[in-house]
C-alpha cells in the first residue's frame, strides 16, 4: 500500500505562560492523536532539520534573522509576535521554516506530503507578528524557485486570517500567485493585498464557505496553473474556535479539505500541505480538528 510522507519533529513544542491563547504543545498533541489513530500505520515520519540562517536570509532581513536566533529581538518585535523568545521557540522557527520546505519536495516527489506544522503566514521580512516568527510559506516558496525544482507556485491560505505577511513577501514575484480566503473582522485589521483576496463575512456557515471556495478554485485556474500548491488548512475557520469568527463545523472542515485535495488531485497538481491556525482550551478537541487534514489527505490519495 502506498504511505503518506508526514514531516515533523519533537522541536516543534514551545513554552508559554499559563493561559496563553498560543497552544504551545499543539505540534506533540497532534502528533500523539495522529499515532493513535488507524492512519499512523500508513505514514512515513521524516525528521526537520533547521534552516540554515544564510538561507532564511533570503526571506527575511538579516538583523532581524540574527536577532531571532540570539534572542536580542526588541521589545516592540516580541511583542508583535507575541510569544515570549526562548532558545526552544529560537530552534522551532528555524526547523518549521525547513520543515515546510521539505514537505514540498516530498510532494513533488510523490503528489502530497504534510507537514506537522506551518502556516506561519504573518510573518514579514522584518518582523514576525501574530504568533509567527518566520514565514514557512514564502520561505519555502522562494526556495523552490531558487532551486529550479519549479515554475510557478500557488499559496492556497484558508485559515480564518489574512495571509499579510505571505502577500507582502511574495507581493513581487510574478511566479508566486497567493489567495487568502479569511473573515474580514478578524486580525490583521490592515489588509495587505494578495493576488486574490476573498474576504468573508462573521458566521458564515458549512454550505456558504464552501460555495465561495468552490468559485475561488475555479477563478484562481482561469488565471493561474502552478507546479505546486501549498495548501494552509487551518482550523480557527472553526465555530468554536477562540479566534475564529465563522461558523464551520467539523464536518465542514472535512469538506473543505476534501475539495481542496481532490482538485488538486484531478489535475495532477502537487500538494503540501500545513496546519495553519487553530485555537482552543480543550487540548484534545484542537488535536481532532487539525487531524482533519491528515485523514483527508489518506483518503484521498493512500
Amino acid at each position: 500500500m502506498r504511505k503518506l510522507n508526514v514531516v515533523y519533529n519533537h522541536n516543534y513544542d514551545i513554552p508559554l505562560p499559563d493561559g496563553h491563547r498560543f497552544v504551545g504543545t499543539k505540534f506533540s498533541d497532534l502528533y500523539n492523536y495522529i499515532k493513535d489513530s488507524d492512519i499512523y500505520k500508513n505514514l512515513i515520519i521524516h525528521k526537520s532539520i533547521e534552516a540554515p540562517i544564510s538561507d532564511v536570509q533570503c526571506v527575511h532581513k538579516s538583523e532581524y534573522v540574527l536577532n531571532v536566533k540570539q534572542g536580542s529581538l526588541s521589545r516592540a518585535d516580541e511583542r508583535k509576535i507575541n510569544l515570549p523568545w526562548s532558545k526552544r521557540l529560537a530552534r522551532r522557527s528555524f526547523l518549521a521554516i525547513q520543515g515546510t520546505l521539505q514537505t514540498s519536495q516530498l510532494a513533488l516527489e510523490n503528489g502530497v506530503a504534510c507537514h506537522l506544522a506551518g502556516g506561519t503566514h504573518h510573518a514579514f521580512k522584518d518582523c514576525g507578528s501574530g504568533f509567527c516568527v518566520f514565514n514557512d510559506l514564502a520561505y519555502a516558496s522562494i526556495a523552490l524557485l531558487n532551486q529550479k525544482k519549479v515554475k510557478k507556485i500557488l499559496i492556497l491560505d484558508l485559515d480564518v486570517h489574512q495571509g499579510d505577511g505571505t502577500a507582502s513577501i511574495c507581493e513581487k514575484i510574478d511566479n508566486i500567485f497567493t489567495c487568502s480566503i479569511h473573515c474580514k473582522n478578524n486580525f490583521p485589521f490592515n489588509k495587505k493585498n494578495s493576488n486574490l483576496d476573498v474576504p468573508i463575512d462573521d458566521e458564515v456557515n458549512d454550505v456558504k464557505y464552501i460555495n465561495i471556495l468552490t468559485k475561488t478554485l475555479d477563478q484562481i485556474e482561469s488565471n493561474f496553473t502552478p507546479d505546486i500548491v501549498f495548501y494552509d488548512a487551518g482550523v480557527d475557520v472553526h465555530s468554536n474556535d477562540d479566534l475564529g469568527n465563522l461558523n464551520l463545523t467539523d464536518d465542514g472542515i472535512k469538506k473543505r479539505d476534501e475539495i481542496v485535495c481532490e482538485y488538486f488531485k484531478e489535475k495532477k497538481i502537487p500538494i503540501c500541505t500545513v496546519i495553519g491556525g487553530g485555537y482552543s482550551k480543550n487540548r484534545q478537541e484542537l488535536a481532532s480538528r487539525h487531524f482533519s487534514i491528515f485523514e483527508t489527505v489518506s483518503k484521498t490519495y493512500l
